[in-house]
């Protein structure tokens, strides 16, 4: 379908990646994985036709469409979320008015038996199977599933995108993408505006609806479910594993070990030939063994080891003071704007110590009642920040709010205080930002670079309550495995609002869901959490926090224990066996309504034969008759399929 031949990527005169060579087939789903910088996003810029590489090709078969959602994109504002969503369907529009036009020229035609008509009829009749295989007139109905998937009530479809922060209009973007079912869809980084319950609706969505995938996400546990293949951008080298990442991993390891090995020994060998060349150089009765040997030196082809990327930050939060026993205390706290209830009835207490995590869906409220935590906006209620708590708050627009227009080293020399002026090149260093980049201009920087440079900025000040709002978005997963260690580390509170599963599993002992203007409290870490809630769409979280006001899901059920790293993994394995159970039981459901389809076509098109069939012209066709014969063959065959389809389905529901 795709193929990249020999691809090079220079960046005046530095190589980004050089000699590129892989294939994406029909049914690939591509992890493409690198730390920040590697070339990520530029690949896909260029399999995406809107980069050239400096040398190399990226071949397309004929009429094989891409989809490609960058990072960040410049987003309309001048329709409601209906109109932009159905831009994704003008192609079927015009479709449409194709066949209406040629329906019209064949019934003012009356010479059919003609060539001309007949080749008319055919190239009606293809068009228009093309049209029922793309949706036809019932593509609104997929619209609003999608819609619905990616986060979107019914009551929102009218309202202006204006109206919508940048993360929301991307989802419509990403949703626009994914109605037009490209061939390829090339997604970086789709994840970091999706809430948890979206983000799952994707997974099934690409898992088992997308033709082929190349995807550039930070999000370990996403592309786990979603890939099958794994390309690595690594020291300017293309590295292809037909694995998904986690089994990557290991790869990885075992190859780089294997080549150290092979090379150790090769070193050796080489070592052993050198002292025999010298040993003997000068003696004339071993010239012929010299000789031997030196030609044995020059046939050696070395053994390539390939580099590892083992630069990555190293956090380590500074002392701080000690806080108060609750840094936090929260009681009947409600937030409103407008007609609009943001919460209410918010009663929650958070211990010194304590690591949380804030989830739902967007919108639900979690940044705003970080925002009251801090002091930024009115609130109803009583909020009491406790003795002695010193905040260190990472805001998810923190790398926006950046100074563009200076450097990378000014922007820290400008905070720092003390002896940290003295080490703002070793801590540069520490954050990937060593050598020349530290004098980079922010403005250049990429969204990685700018939050690891924020985040640098938060670790100045000793701080002992600590508020992270999306800290993981575009960090690599390096990055992420450091700041997820410093945090478990770090003696302090906090509050972490993330949509990111594997970050938080064993990092927080305790998970508030905000939904339905509520905050529940639930004991345990996220996949206890996921497994209670057990939630493997939208529609399913959407539902269980609409029902969540009833007598039996008020209140959490309360613990007297803390997690422990044993339950988290248990309640990992439960949470992936339940939806591992799910996903056969759909794709069963599923077989059974395409079997059942089939034999309702059947049956369709056997009554319009035997209706041909009754009348004098048709009873003197004979094709008809065999066509009749054909179809119930089909037909018995169809019924066969269904009935087992159905019995399968039983048996499995009878296993639970």
């Amino acid at each position: 379908m795709i193929s990249v031949e020999n691809l090079s990527v220079e960046f005046s005169a530095v190589p980004l990646f050089s000699g590129a060579s892989f294939v994406v087939n029909s049914g690939d789903r591509i992890a493409l994985v690198g730390k920040n910088g590697a070339g990520k996003s530029t690949m896909l810029k260029i399999i995406a036709g809107l980069q050239n590489p400096t040398s190399g090709v990226v071949a397309r078969q004929k009429e094989c469409t891409i989809g490609y959602l960058p990072q960040v994109m410049v987003l309309s504002d001048n329709h409601t979320v209906m109109e932009e969503a159905e831009t994704a369907f003008e192609h079927v529009r015009q479709m449409q008015a194709k066949l209406d036009e040629m329906n019209h020229l064949m019934m003012q035609r009356t010479d059919y038996e003609s060539d001309d008509y007949m080749a008319l009829v055919d190239k009606y009749t293809h068009l228009n199977e093309r049209f029922n295989m793309l949706g036809g007139n019932n593509y609104r109905a997929e619209l609003e599933r999608t819609l619905q998937g990616l986060g979107f009530r019914r009551d929102d479809f009218d309202r202006p995108t204006s109206e919508f922060s940048g993360g929301w209009r991307m989802r419509i973007e990403l949703a626009k993408l994914l109605l037009m079912h490209p061939d390829l869809l090339l997604l970086d980084e789709p994840t970091n505006h999706l809430d948890i319950g979206s983000i799952q609706w994707l997974e099934q969505f690409l898992a088992s609806r997308a033709n082929a995938v190349i995807l550039v996400s930070h999000d370990r546990a996403f592309i786990n479910n979603v890939t099958n293949r794994t390309i690595e951008i690594s020291c300017g080298r293309i590295n292809d594993y037909k694995v998904k990442y986690d089994e990557y991993v290991v790869l990885r390891q075992q190859r780089h070990e294997q080549q150290m090995r092979a090379y150790e020994n090769q070193q050796k060998e080489i070592a052993d030939i050198k002292d025999f060349i010298e040993r003997f150089r000068y003696k004339p009765t071993k010239s012929n063994q010299v000789q031997s040997r030196i030609k044995q030196l020059e046939k050696i082809v070395p053994v390539e080891v390939d580099e590892v990327d083992n630069a990555s930050m190293h956090i380590k939060f500074p002392p701080c003071l000690r806080s108060g026993d609750y840094p936090v205390i929260c009681k009947d706290v409600a937030k409103s704007y407008g007609n609009h209830l943001v919460f209410h009835d918010v009663n929650l207490t958070i211990k010194r110590g304590e690591k949380v995590a804030f989830v739902g869906n967007n919108g639900e409220g979690k940044s705003t009642l970080v925002k009251c935590i801090m002091g930024e906006i009115p609130f109803e209620g009583e909020l009491k920040v406790g003795h002695n708590v010193q905040i260190g708050y990472f805001a998810q627009n923190q790398a926006q709010l950046l100074d563009g227009s200076i450097t990378v080293f000014d922007t820290i020399d400008r905070v720092a205080r003390g002896e940290m002026r003295l080490k703002i090149r070793d801590i540069l260093g520490a954050f990937m930002f060593g050598g020349e980049a530290s004098d980079k201009f922010v403005k250049v920087l990429s969204g990685g670079e700018r939050s690891r440079l924020a985040m640098i900025r938060l670790l100045l000040e000793p701080v002992n309550f600590l508020i992270l709002d999306e800290p993981t978005n575009h960090l690599d997963m390096k990055s992420k495995d450091v700041l997820k260690e410093a945090i478990r580390d770090f003696d302090g509170t906090v509050i972490v609002v993330s949509h990111d599963r594997d970050f938080l599993d064993g990092l927080v002992e305790k998970v508030y869901e905000f939904g339905g203007g509520k905050v529940r409290e639930h004991l345990g870490g996220i996949y206890d959490f996921l497994q209670k809630k057990q939630i493997e769409s939208l529609e399913q979280l959407q539902s269980s926090m609409s029902s969540a006001g009833s007598p039996s899901t008020s209140s959490a059920p309360k613990e007297d224990h803390p997690q422990t790293d044993t339950a988290a993994t248990q309640g990992k394995q439960s949470y992936l066996q339940m939806k591992e159970r799910t996903k056969v039981q759909r794709k069963l459901e599923k077989e059974v309504e395409e079997y059942e389809k089939r034999v309702m076509e059947l049956e369709d098109r056997i009554a319009e034969v035997e209706a041909q069939l009754s009348t004098p012209e048709g009873a003197q066709k004979t094709d008809l008759f065999t066509l009749h014969a054909d179809l119930k063959t089909q037909l018995q065959q169809a019924e066969e399929n269904w009935e087992k389809a159905v019995s399968a389905l039983e048996d499995f529901q009878s296993e639970a």
